[in-house]
């Protein structure tokens, strides 16, 4: 038999000083002259964030999760060259989510780069109750049906009523679970060996409601959709 493996365990997380930061960018000097307040602010502005810093500084509840360590190799003149690949999400639970990878020769270096590029591509996520069997008006699911997809995986979410959890594929489950995602239903396509692709397919569906319009009426809307429901369910049962 051969001998167990050792679960990988991550160091205290680094506390972040905003008077240590040297910002490099317009949008950091703004944050460390509390000038931009909120990282809603920047989406709004559609400016793309190039620090990890800032996010830190915005967001200093983020937690970060690593999904999947690997090794890969490539040839080089002096033969196999080794390295690790991370991958790591963060999230708040509270809307806002990152995805991220990143390599290096050991593996803390690849996970730390890993989480600085999850928080480079935070998104916001509009949270809602859009399904017709709940009507609660809370933000516990999704608002509305989206399909992400990338590589050979499609993720497709749909909203669910309170109570019945995130029913999906696990890398999938983590993933909504850090965005602050309680109640979903999730149907994985393809190649979801891969861990990448399958959190960079749920990424994308997340972000999709970013593209729509009119999501800010979601709420409203959904809630007079499930009062037409159930009047309709009174009157048939009659």
């Amino acid at each position: 038999m051969g001998r167990a493996r050792r679960p990988f365990r991550r160091e205290e997380k680094r506390v972040f000083n905003i008077d240590e930061w040297n910002p490099k960018s317009d949008i950091g000097r703004k944050v460390k002259n509390k000038e931009i307040t909120s990282i809603e602010q920047i989406f709004e502005m559609g400016k793309p964030i190039i620090e990890d810093e800032i996010v830190d500084a915005l967001l200093p509840d983020l937690r970060e999760e690593v999904l999947n360590i690997s090794m890969t190799q490539r040839m080089s003149d002096n033969g196999r060259k080794s390295q690790f690949r991370a991958i790591a999400v963060v999230g708040d639970s509270h809307g806002h989510i990152g995805v991220g990878a990143g390599k290096a020769e050991e593996a803390k270096p690849s996970i730390e780069t890993a989480v600085k590029d999850a928080k480079r591509n935070i998104i916001s996520v509009p949270l809602g109750c859009g399904s017709w069997e709940c009507g609660c008006k809370q933000k516990h699911t999704i608002p509305i049906k989206v399909v992400g997809k990338n590589g050979g995986v499609i993720v497709t979410l749909k909203p669910a009523p309170r109570g019945v959890g995130i029913a999906a594929h696990e890398v999938v489950r983590k993933v909504l679970g850090m965005a602050g995602v309680k109640d979903s239903w999730g149907f994985a396509r393809g190649r979801t060996r891969s861990v990448y692709n399958t959190a960079m397919a749920s990424y994308d569906a997340l972000n999709s409601l970013n593209r729509m319009k009119f999501h800010k009426e979601w709420d409203t809307l959904l809630g007079t959709e499930c009062k037409e429901v159930e009047k309709n369910e009174k009157s048939g049962s009659s």
